[in-house]
């Protein structure tokens, strides 16, 4: 294994390099990195042009300055060793501080993507292979390419009008009509009409069902005006728990295993009685206190897990930790909404949370939560686009490898051995259903960056992909190597996590040295 992981990183550098030689080079040569200047009027033209050029190396030919620039990126690369220095911007900055800032925000931006697009989307899949030829299957199959189809920038202009624009309008005054409760409803019913299984009758019941749930809930959310002063309280954290404790059961033991479904509803409980007495401690919340907290969520469940005992503590355990985390979500989740207010009516923000420009509001006052709120409003529209334009591609992938497992033989062994189609589904097939998923996931990282430079340019979003056509546009090789550095380093690493995951989820695929 250590072989065979040296040998992908010795042939992933020499890929670097014969990369970026070239992406130096296109950059270099596309155009004057003096042309401003030369057109300027100012008196001391000629010393501001003699500046650039010390600052740029522009008087060493560009196959030369490649590799006074990689002198300097080595030095990223091998801790320890020096310092590391990436050049100069034209403006003089230096690339490591202005990329060092764009990167923690692309990478943010990427990463909440991208792990959404792919729980939702193998979710869909499975879930439409299952289903396969059915009402469903057909909804998402269309949905799915609708998606796909649209330019990233066209959806993205779509979301600042009418998820920003529009919704901002709605909280001045957050009173939902009767017609728009009806419309809403109505879709909400369609869509638990396409979702029930069974006969008409059966489905038109969870029709019904989806109708009044979505209206009750739109008429208490309008008359109490919650999103003025939103938040969960112990009540619907309680109901959802439950809730949460059943579905992590079903899928990580099944609802036969007592002792795990007693597990997760005894994560439930630890969260109720926690809720209160974190409520101190989370006002005075750090990123550090966070992540402790997320930590000892876990411990607590694996406890709980392991403590209830019986033939098969693992089970207990994913059931618990599952519900651990999840319940701890909607805890962080309300304390987000207890902040609210304080957001909302925040001089800087006049009203207007929803943020369609810029990755965060400039000279904001506020504490742990509030900052939170204001990165999360900045990163919701960019992340949106960027979901929907990939999510298409795991849904199908997902749905075809599932479609694909469950008519292999050892599927059919399974099931006439007796075993629930619970078991046959997550423990048989939705394994080796990952496998191309995989593959997907190291690839998409790429394309994700790179429909982050055309989302990033829509929302003015400070990132990595600004940072990359502003260096285009002026000619400025530094920062584009920089970005492409980064770029590439995170597409090697994914492509090699990617083949290590093949013998993880597939025993029969081993790596060889």
């Amino acid at each position: 294994m250590v072989t065979y992981i040296v040998r992908r990183l010795f042939t992933a550098v020499l890929i670097l390099l014969g990369a970026s030689f070239l992406v130096y080079q296109l950059t270099a040569l596309s155009g004057d990195p003096l042309a401003d200047l030369r057109e300027s009027n100012q008196p001391n033209k000629e010393q501001l042009i003699q500046q650039r050029v010390e600052l740029l190396n522009l008087d060493v030919p560009a196959p030369l300055r490649y590799f006074h620039w990689l002198g300097g990126a080595a030095q990223c690369l091998v801790p320890f060793v020096g310092r590391c220095d990436l050049g100069f911007a034209i403006n003089g900055q230096p690339v490591t501080e202005a990329l060092g800032r764009a990167m923690g925000m692309t990478i943010l931006l990427v990463t909440g993507a991208a792990i959404l697009a792919v729980v939702i989307g193998v979710c869909l899949g499975i879930v439409t292979a299952l289903r396969q030829y059915s009402t469903l299957d057909y909804g998402v199959t269309f949905m799915a390419f609708l998606f796909f189809s649209l330019p990233v920038f066209w959806v993205a202009v779509l979301l600042k009008e009418y998820a920003a624009i529009g919704f901002n309008n709605f909280l001045r005054e957050p009173h939902i009509p009767p017609a728009t409760i009806a419309v809403i409803s109505l879709v909400s019913g369609l869509l638990w009409y396409i979702s029930a299984r069974g006969s008409v009758k059966r489905r038109l019941l969870a029709a019904v069902t989806g109708f009044v749930l979505a209206a009750g809930i739109l008429w208490a959310l309008s008359v109490t005006r919650w999103f003025s002063t939103p938040g969960l309280g112990l009540a619907v954290i309680l109901i959802a728990g439950v809730a949460i404790a059943f579905g992590a059961t079903t899928l990580a033991a099944g609802l036969k295993n007592r002792r795990a479904l007693y597990s997760a509803l005894a994560a439930v409980a630890v969260g109720l009685v926690l809720y209160f007495p974190l409520q101190p401690l989370l006002a005075q919340a750090t990123t550090l206190m966070i992540a402790l907290l997320a930590i000892a969520t876990i411990l607590v469940g694996i406890g709980i897990g392991y403590l209830m005992g019986g033939y098969d503590r693992r089970q207990n355990i994913n059931a618990a930790v599952m519900t651990a985390v999840l319940v701890a979500g909607m805890v962080l989740l309300d304390r987000y909404m207890q902040a609210w207010p304080a957001y909302f009516d925040n001089s800087r923000i006049n009203g207007r949370p929803i943020a369609t420009i810029g990755s965060e509001t400039p000279n904001l006052q506020g504490d742990y939560w509030v900052q939170g709120l204001d990165t999360f409003t900045h990163l919701l529209l960019p992340t949106i686009a960027l979901l929907l334009i990939s999510l298409a591609s795991y849904s199908r992938y997902a749905r075809s490898s599932m479609l694909e497992i469950m008519n292999m033989d050892y599927i059919r062994t399974a099931r006439a051995k007796g075993l629930g189609e619970r078991t046959v589904v997550m423990r048989h097939a939705f394994r080796n259903a990952l496998i191309p998923i995989a593959t997907i996931v190291a690839f998409d990282i790429g394309g994700l960056i790179g429909g982050a430079v055309i989302t990033e340019r829509v929302f003015a979003f400070a990132g990595m992909g600004q940072l990359f056509i502003e260096a285009l546009l002026r000619v400025d090789p530094n920062p584009v190597m920089g970005v492409f550095l980064v770029t590439g380093i995170m597409a090697l690493v994914f492509n090699l996590i990617a083949d290590l995951l093949y013998s993880a989820l597939d025993p029969r695929v081993r790596v060889k040295v």
